[in-house]
């Protein structure tokens, strides 16, 4: 191992050992006292630590290696991890590190390789050599710089894809994954869900689209097998598009600015809706809801008595959890809240604003 290929790094500052220690205002001993005789020594930091060059990080490892996780290790360059060698490789993690070009991924072995996971890094582009692995299942190249969905039309084997945080603005190039499963897009730049967005998409199960900016739920009806929606915090207004989405099993639209609840009718085989931190005034309209397991109202406007509530709730047989905190509701109710909704909710009610009911 020759120097010129570790970084040494103390305590966050490199020590070359080169350079005599400086006083306080920045100038070395030897300024401060010309013709002076004091005698200085040089200690050795105990801390230092060694990084490894990145052509060292699989060089100790065997040629039929299956998976490969380098995790937060700095790693800049693919080239430099030789990865042609591992021909039999599944496998390959490289979160958090410092990675910008992806190119080298065509010599990973087309055949075997499953998963690739890029996971925070400074990718601005999608290689056009990724869709040359058109046997991988799972791709993850969230918290990157990535701008565009191009260059994975051919990866036709995929079933989950993470865009998580990056800067994409457009849904687009996705019609191809016949067998994606799972896609997530959240904290990204996404405006509008676009005619052809979703197109192609006939066996997606769950579909992640938090913290964009994002007003209208529009042409969702090829997800026809969608059983997860959540599209939380975005600017939502009302509930509307998904008639087609008869699987749909958990619905996540918190902290938009919806203020009522409705086109919910062909939804019922949901269990779990999430509607906290909108304008919600009355809960309404999902009596029809048989499934329901889970309802979460926290921090809206809801204001009604409780035997309204009981009226469209207490018939749902499965119903074991509901969140009504910073409600007017509760607000105003504060020692009878807890009692009353007991009372008039079913005998499956198990929780209240994440607190058991007492038996």
């Amino acid at each position: 191992m020759t120097a010129s290929a570790d970084k040494a790094v103390s305590g966050g500052e490199h020590d070359t050992g080169s350079k005599p220690p400086v006083t306080g205002n920045g100038s070395s001993p030897k300024s401060d006292n010309a013709g002076s005789s004091v005698k200085m020594t040089e200690i050795e930091d105990p801390r230092i630590d060694y990084l490894t060059a990145d052509s060292e990080l699989t060089e100790d490892l065997p040629d039929d290696s299956q998976v490969i996780d380098l995790v937060h290790l700095k790693i800049r360059s693919l080239e430099d991890l030789k990865l042609y060698r591992f021909t039999q490789l599944t496998s390959l993690c490289l979160r958090q590190n410092l990675i910008e070009s992806i190119s080298e991924v065509e010599v990973l072995p087309v055949d075997s390789f499953q998963n690739l996971d890029l996971y925070d890094n400074r990718i601005k582009h999608i290689s056009s050599n990724v869709n040359k692995l058109v046997n991988l299942e799972n791709l993850d190249l969230s918290f990157n710089k990535i701008k565009h969905i191009k260059n994975v039309d051919q990866l036709v084997m995929l079933k989950n894809l993470y865009f998580v945080q990056n800067k994409i603005s457009v849904i687009e190039n996705l019609s191809t994954l016949k067998n994606l499963k799972n896609l997530e897009l959240g904290g990204n730049r996404i405006q509008e869900i676009g005619r052809n967005s979703f197109e192609g998409l006939g066996n997606l199960e769950e579909l992640w689209l938090g913290k964009n900016s994002i007003p209208r739920l529009v042409n969702l009806s090829p997800l026809k097998s969608l059983k997860i929606l959540s599209i939380q915090a975005n600017r939502l207004r009302k509930i509307e598009g998904l008639e087609q989405l008869e699987n749909l099993e958990e619905l996540y639209i918190s902290h938009n600015f919806i203020a009522e609840i409705n086109g919910l009718e062909k939804n019922t085989r949901l269990t779990t809706l999430d509607i906290t931190s909108n304008k919600v005034t009355k809960i309404e309209n999902v009596k029809h809801l048989r499934n329901l397991t889970d309802l979460w109202a926290s921090f809206n406007q809801i204001d009604q008595t409780f035997e309204s509530l009981g009226e469209e709730l207490g018939g749902l047989p499965g119903l074991e959890t509901i969140y009504l905190e910073g409600n007017p509701i509760q607000t105003k109710n504060a020692t009878a809240y807890r009692r009353k909704l007991v009372m008039n909710l079913g005998p499956s009610l198990q929780k209240i604003d994440a607190t058991f009911i007492r038996g």
